[in-house]
């Protein structure tokens, strides 16, 4: 076992759970949630007491100030007629698909006086009609042949989400893993692939530092865009399960604010502002602040956390055509590295209490800073460009931390210290310009656009305590334990940089009989070099290493009723291989040359799929198949077992696989009655290597990825009375569960299991405000298990993470 994977491996072990019962009530609720839409049928939306309450504006209502809609009832011709119904007022902004408003000239456009528009269908839905993760314009849902799902802000609000994690439960195909730092540390599986990058509103947001500090706050969040499948075409290298893109909260021309005080389990306290509207009286400068304070224990011993955040927007209407937005996010926390493990003896784990921390309080201080600046312009009706720029600065201090490296026979722990320091800046621009015309009576709308993008990381390690180590008593642990020291000589420095560059071109063609046809292309330039440094300070550079492709998507959408989409895909990417370096042969006096960088992996997918969407687009369906493999992985060279360094010598020549089928279904089933829907069944191993088990490797054919389960749903519904003396009062509650996944070397399964949620709230209004109480209750049934866990037998113990308990979070929230 290497140090490296006892300091960042995050792995996971349960308890064997059955998990039949889990998913039948996912099953049971999918069906029963066809068979009302079957008797139902299509219907016409139904007013409800819920839509003529005033609610919060949104960015959508302040559009239906500047443009008007056109109206569905209005006479088409058959080019013109729409499949998908229009939305009403606050469904949606109005695109290509819905017809295009002829804009007029500055000096022509008037101005009107209006009262703001609240709007409550699009804030209070569970399904959006247009995503733009999938094509960056806006394209509606059912006319796109991606498989984009959408987690709204309605769902984040019911479910009182505070960690991305328990967002991305509601999306098939995606899992978590989290525990190095007692929950900072975000690992993400889409479609299997493993990442640690996020998107902000289309920009890379990479990890790159193990994970550290990695916590996406909530407080300005809209909504959570996820996109399945190589999304190289638009975003570069990214791994080919699929991109998670988070929209932010941008500023409204209506005035808005709300207070939410936030409390539960483990001594939470949560506050969190949201404020919009102008700052001028014509509404050409408006704002948005958002921020958020939390301070909160743990279940576990030792652990706290501690975190400030604060994000304004300033929005300047320079004229009907020309807009720019500034923006900015400010984060300082203060957490405790908590990484979660239990003795590993007989093959088998030794059950401990969960509270039990056998490290120390170990410190963590972390700090984010983002700036992003973008302007759009239309030029007329059919043609416009957007710039953006954004940069990101992420630091950690890690103070003197205590982690394990040997769990003894008589109980004793053994435990190394490390501190160190670490920066990663992210620089990120792109410019699109976006145009619609028609050819020969077909209608296009292009894309092309350019992108960069650059990562710096720079880092320092310190450890100690190897020879003499601080030990503590697994079964009665008194803390700090046995002193130990940081030894200044195992100073390690290193800085990596990476650049990006791209050129894209994307086209949208509709054909004759609601037949939609989507190509594009995508040059990827990108070179990474780095250098290393001990105690001396002396860096010593490593080989660069450049890379370029050409990668492809196509897709085709057929929609031959207004309530069913037919499509399939085809994509490819391309991505980073940073493990392991190839043979670099051999100099004229017989000396080994140093070994070089492994080439790129790439990845191919195709998918086939049908959308459904009923009661006028207020309830959608998606059920999708894929196929996906990532290829030239890092695997052994036969031929060079020890020139490499050393060590052997690795050849770009595996091969993994992801297949399945993928259900999503979410909406408004009856008024009031919401429900959103997940379930995969995914098959992910490795089908090209040359390991060998006998080499002790892990990445040998046939096994499945680590930390990857077979199957993975969640069923979450609510309900809200419409009318009556209870009017505004919730009830909801759900269930989310996978069955078991296995370690890297498929020698360790942990058991699945099925967690247990409840919600209700009840909304009131006093005067103008509203004031809206919510209570949650996660892991109803205090379930406990130990999931995604990795043992090391030769060290006497394994990681893993532990379940949290029984919680309650309760909120006070006040709107105005």
């Amino acid at each position: 076992m290497n140090l490296s994977s006892i300091i960042h491996t995050c792995s996971q072990h349960q308890p064997r759970l059955s998990m039949s019962r889990g998913f039948s009530v996912i099953f049971g609720s999918v069906i029963l949630s066809l068979v009302v839409t079957a008797c139902i049928g299509p219907i016409k939306p139904v007013p409800t007491q819920q839509s003529q309450e005033a609610a919060p504006p949104t960015e959508t209502a302040d559009a239906q100030k500047r443009v008007e809609p056109v109206s569905s009832e209005a006479p088409l011709s058959p080019q013109q007629t729409p499949l998908v119904p229009l939305p009403p007022i606050g469904m949606g902004q109005v695109t290509a698909s819905q017809g295009r408003e002829e804009l007029p000239g500055k000096d022509e456009m008037p101005v009107l006086e209006a009262k703001p528009v609240l709007v409550v269908a699009s804030r209070e839905s569970y399904v959006v009609q247009n995503a733009t993760s999938g094509t960056k314009t806006d394209t509606p849902i059912m006319e796109t042949p991606l498989n984009i799902q959408v987690i709204p802000q309605q769902v984040l609000k019911d479910q009182q989400v505070i960690s991305i994690d328990q967002a991305l439960k509601n999306v098939s195909g995606v899992t978590t893993t989290k525990a190095v730092n007692g929950g900072f540390d975000q690992r993400f599986f889409l479609r299997g692939f493993e990442t640690d990058t996020l998107f902000r509103n289309g920009f890379r947001m990479d990890g790159g530092d193990g994970g550290f500090g990695n916590g996406q706050q909530f407080a300005n969040v809209e909504r959570i865009e996820v996109l399945k499948g190589p999304a190289a075409i638009l975003y570069g290298r990214v791994e080919p399960g699929g991109m998670i893109n988070v929209i932010t909260k941008q500023p409204l021309a209506a005035p808005y604010y709300a207070l939410t005080q936030q409390f539960g389990s483990y001594a939470l306290y949560r506050t969190s502002l949201d404020a919009t509207g102008p700052l001028t009286k014509d509404d050409t400068l408006l704002y948005r602040f958002n921020m958020s304070y939390q301070n909160s224990g743990s279940f576990r011993d030792l652990v706290t956390d501690k975190n400030v955040f604060l994000a304004p927007v300033l929005k300047w209407n320079i004229s009907p055509r020309t807009q720019a937005t500034l923006e900015m996010e400010y984060q300082h926390a203060n957490s405790s590295v908590d990484t979660q493990l239990l003795p590993f003896v007989n093959n088998q784990f030794v059950d401990l209490p969960h509270n039990r921390n056998l490290q120390e309080r170990n410190p963590l201080e972390t700090e984010h800073i983002f700036a992003g600046f973008n302007w759009s312009h239309q030029f007329n009706d059919d043609w416009s460009i957007k710039h953006q720029f954004a940069f990101k600065r992420k630091e950690f201090n890690q103070g003197v931390g205590y982690f394990v490296f040997n769990i003894n026979p008589d109980h004793q722990v053994d435990r190394f210290l490390l501190s160190g320091h670490n920066t990663d800046d992210t620089y990120s621009t792109n410019l699109d310009l976006t145009g619609h015309f028609k050819t020969m009576g077909l209608e296009h709308t292009v894309l092309l656009g350019g992108d960069y993008y650059r990562f710096d990381n720079s880092g320092e390690r310190f450890n100690g305590g190897f020879a003499l180590p601080s030990s503590i008593n697994y079964d009665n642990p008194v803390h700090p334990g046995t002193p130990a020291a940081i030894d200044p000589t195992s100073r390690f420095l290193l800085n990596t940089h990476t650049d990006n560059y791209g050129l894209y071109l994307q086209d949208q063609i509709k054909l004759p009989y609601h037949v939609h046809v989507m190509g594009g292309l995508r040059y990827q330039y990108v070179r990474s070099t780095n250098e290393s440094a001990g105690a001396d300070g002396v860096f010593t550079p490593g080989a660069p290493q450049t890379n370029d492709a050409v990668t492809p998507r196509v897709g085709l959408l057929w929609q031959p009723q207004q309530w069913l989409s037919l499509y399939s895909n085809y994509a490819e990417s391309f991505g980073a291989n940073p493990f392991g370096v190839s043979f670099g042969g051999i100099d004229s006096s017989g000396n080994v040359l140093p070994g070089k960088p492994l080439g790129p992996t790439s990845a191919q997918q195709w998918e086939v799929g049908a959308k459904t969407e009923f009661f006028n687009g207020r309830l959608r369906a998606t059920l999708a198949y894929y196929n996906l493999t990532k290829q030239n992985v890092a695997t052994a060279d036969p031929a060079h077992p020890v020139e490499c360094g050393g060590g052997p010598c690795s050849l770009a020549i595996g091969a993994v696989r992801s297949k399945g089928p993928e259900l999503d279904i979410q909406g408004e089933i009856l008024p009031g009655w919401n429900v959103i829907v997940s379930y995969t069944n995914q098959d992910v191993r490795i089908t090209k290597s040359n390991d060998t088990a006998e080499a002790g490797s892990t990445f040998l054919v046939g096994n499945r990825m680590q930390f990857v389960p077979r199957n993975v749903g969640s069923v979450w519904t609510t309900y809200e009375v419409q009318q009556g003396d209870l009017k505004g009062l919730k009830l909801g509650g759900g269930v989310n569960g996978q069955d078991g996944s296995y370690d890297a070397a498929n020698t360790f399964k942990s058991p699945g299991y099925v967690l247990v949620g409840l919600m209700t709230g009840y909304s009131y209004h006093i005067g103008t405000s509203k004031v809206t109480a919510r209570l949650n209750v996660h892991n109803l049934l205090d379930k406990a298990y130990f999931t995604n866990a990795t043992p090391y037998p030769a060290s006497g113990f394994g990681y893993g993470t532990f379940s949290t308990p029984r919680t309650f979070l309760g909120s006070i929230t006040i709107e105005y």
